[in-house]
């Protein structure tokens, strides 16, 4: 099969896996190499959907040995099946990024052999393109869960950013649709990385400066937005995660029939996302942002108004004494402004006036805030949601 082929169809296969963003890495650049993390001289392409796609983006092989339900390169489905060698993803690679076109690799692979030998594969193409080539550009390499230890510490000296999917947000979801995978055997290779980059920051060595990162699968089971920030938490906490991402799910040919048929909406992906954010940056817990009445996030409003609206008790918030963690839960103040805020309060009262010079949107968190000269309305629950969702994005 020509390349060109191949590449069609391996990029095609690649397109369903959403944790490839390329920030958070620096890495040292060899003089003599070509490419580097950051910088000009990189060429952006955006998807319809509005993501940043500058990596090749590809598999290294869509033939695999697990029939998960919901991947379309499962052993039992009938797609078009294609596989690259070694040399030919690093040439792409050197070609595409000398045209401009790309500012690095994302390399994943479905399980073919076994988990040692696929990763072996992959650890090859970056191998030869640090070493022969000595490419400084962005390589972030997919791991194969069960996959050696030692293999994942060789892996993770080439590459900038290393995952492995936890897939589904329970292992009952797993039993269900990839009864050949475990939580356990995922977490375990998730362990070993984050022993690995421990170890290597101890010694001062570069191990996958950008960190790990993991996707799940969201709208494909009946799991609740609850179970899933609950997991996320879990492995954030557990192995020091970069980013969760969330991917709705969205019907492949020849579905499963334990599969729905419609695709998960976009707006529940994009409320995960937000309720993500939450939890890393904004000091809360995955079990304040939905309620044992409601287990999963509106769709309507954001997570953050959304506890608000539901904790009324908690405000106004006094901007000019509040902590900073209570004005982390103002709906509308972002994480920057309230460092702006922080640090202006201590020469200044601040009034309407500094906070719009803030950027701080009034419209929203007037209702929440008392400053100089302003103190909010009494409004009740029901006639503030509408209020302040006349705001929120359709």
């Amino acid at each position: 099969m020509e390349v060109s082929a191949k590449l069609a169809i391996l990029a095609d296969a690649a397109k369903y896996d959403a944790s490839c963003a390329s920030n958070g890495s620096v890495r040292r650049r060899d003089p003599n190499g070509i490419g580097h993390t950051n910088g000009q001289g990189i060429c952006h392409s955006f998807t319809p959907d509005g993501r940043c796609v500058s990596l090749l983006k590809i598999l290294l092989t869509n033939f695999c040995v697990y029939d998960c339900a919901y991947c379309v390169n499962r052993i039992s489905s009938d797609t078009s099946r294609a596989r690259f060698s070694v040399t030919e993803v690093v040439n792409l690679t050197l070609d595409f990024y000398k045209r401009n076109y790309i500012e690095g690799l994302f390399l994943s692979s479905g399980i073919i052999q076994s988990p040692d030998y696929t990763m072996e594969q992959v650890i090859a193409v970056a191998r030869r393109l640090r070493t022969e080539h000595k490419f400084g550009g962005y390589i972030h390499l997919k791991g194969a869960p069960g996959a050696s230890g030692e293999l994942l510490r060789e892996a993770g000296r080439y590459a900038d950013r290393l995952s492995i999917n936890i897939e589904m947000p329970t292992q009952r979801d797993l039993d269900k649709l990839a009864p050949a995978k475990a939580h356990s055997q995922i977490e375990t290779s998730m362990a070993q990385i984050r022993e690995a980059s421990v170890e290597a920051e101890e010694d001062r060595r570069a191990f996958a400066p950008a960190g790990q990162t993991t996707q799940m699968v969201i709208g494909a089971t009946p799991a609740t937005d609850s179970e899933i920030l609950e997991k996320s938490a879990s492995l954030y906490r557990r192995h020091d995660l970069r980013r969760v991402y969330y991917s709705a799910f969205s019907p492949i040919p020849h579905a499963d029939s334990a599969l729905p048929v419609k695709p998960a909406p976009l707006i529940r992906e994009h409320r995960l996302y937000q309720a993500d954010w939450l939890l890393r940056f904004y000091g809360f817990t995955f079990d304040e942002l939905t309620t044992s009445s409601d287990l999963n996030l509106p769709l309507h409003m954001d997570p953050k108004l959304a506890w608000a609206l539901r904790n009324r008790a908690f405000f106004p918030v006094d901007v000019n004494t509040a902590p900073k963690e209570a004005l982390l839960r103002v709906p509308g103040l972002g994480a920057r402004a309230v460092d702006r805020i922080v640090r202006i309060r201590r020469y200044r009262r601040l009034d309407v006036l500094a906070l719009s010079k803030l950027h701080v949107p009034i419209h929203r968190a007037r209702h929440f805030l008392i400053a100089n000269d302003m103190r909010p309305a009494s409004l009740d629950r029901l006639n503030l949601a509408r209020q302040l969702c006349l705001f929120e994005p359709n």
